[in-house]
């Protein structure tokens, strides 16, 4: 799998002909945004079009799995992180320079704020864009019966139990070498991009997002000494249910689902092609991590973080004790 070279850099200036806006228009704010953007972007722009059914677009793009004729030379996704992981899933055989403003709960891919887009899509139109070149994974699902089925993440590949039955034994193997049998709800394999998901809620470690490793993270194992594990981005992994009391479910992305019964197993690896998701010089990807995940402390040097209850002075004690 390959995607043409240049479209894994960041636009330079004047290099932006094609735009393509995919907006998540039942999302709270975006279908009265989207007015103010779209020609804004027109006045900018040779070529301004826009995509807002996010299901109907991906389900369209990845069943007539079109090829690299009439690509966007940039896509704009007005949404949360699950529109992100849309318009990724669309462009999944050939990248595109993607940015996010973020409309949704969470935002670590959609990192724009949604007071900042101005200056942000104009540095990207004027080429002073960043890119942040994400890891993906390559997973191949083979079933005992049935045809192999192949997926990409750019997130997460989690094998988890139904809703309705009991935990699942599934065996790790890493480049050959078996690691362990888990007694879980599941596992997940997540990349840098993904270890603030799913994994993070399984108590996985925070991973610098443009940086290459995995994390294998169980999912409320029964022996309390499994940890998560983070591997070097280029280990094979494969993932074999051998016990499980129904329909197990591999989830990529949280968006592709398909079922594993007992006997399957599931191949990942690194995929070859990082997808090319865009940011902005000044957007601190630490304060990202403060506002998203409710840290306390100060939000930037000099300027303290609101208190919970309030009142954030303190007394420094006599002598220097608290």
């Amino acid at each position: 799998m390959t995607a043409p070279t240049n479209r894994l850099r960041a636009p330079t200036k004047g290099s932006v002909q094609h735009c393509l806006v995919v907006a998540d228009l039942e999302k709270a704010g975006v279908r009265e945004f989207h007015w103010q953007l779209l020609p804004w972007l027109e006045e900018r722009v040779g070529r301004v079009e826009l995509q807002g059914d996010v299901r109907a677009f991906v389900k369209a793009r990845t069943e007539h799995a079109p090829g690299t004729q009439d690509l966007p030379d940039l896509v704009v996704v007005l949404g949360g992180d699950g529109a992100i992981l849309a318009a990724v899933r669309a462009f999944a055989q050939h990248p595109v320079p993607t940015v996010g403003i973020n409309f949704g709960q969470v935002g670590f891919l959609a990192s724009t704020p949604v007071k900042q887009w101005e200056e942000v899509l104009t540095g990207i139109l004027d080429g002073q864009g960043v890119l942040e070149p994400r890891m993906r994974l390559a997973a191949e699902l083979l079933p005992r019966h049935g045809t192999p089925v192949q997926a990409v993440a750019l997130n997460d590949v989690v094998v988890q139990r139904g809703m309705t039955q009991g935990m699942l034994t599934v065996g790790l193997s890493v480049d050959g070498d078996w690691v362990s049998d888990y007694r879980a709800d599941g596992l997940i394999v997540a990349t840098p991009s993904g270890s603030t998901a799913h994994s993070l809620s399984a108590g996985g470690p925070i991973l610098f997002p443009s940086m290459l490793a995995l994390v294998v993270t169980p999912i409320c194992p029964q022996g309390l000494s499994y940890r998560p594990l983070v591997l070097h981005p280029d280990s094979r992994l494969e993932i074999s249910v051998t016990g499980a009391s129904g329909i197990t479910t591999l989830a990529v992305d949280g968006q592709g689902f398909f079922p594993m019964r007992q006997g399957d197993s599931v191949l990942l690896a690194r995929h070859p092609v990082a997808y090319p998701l865009l940011a902005w010089t000044s957007l601190d990807p630490y304060r990202r991590l403060r506002e998203r995940l409710g840290w306390s402390g100060q939000i930037a040097p000099g300027e303290r973080a609101e208190s919970v209850y309030g009142d954030t002075t303190t007394d420094d004690g006599v002598g220097g004790v608290l």
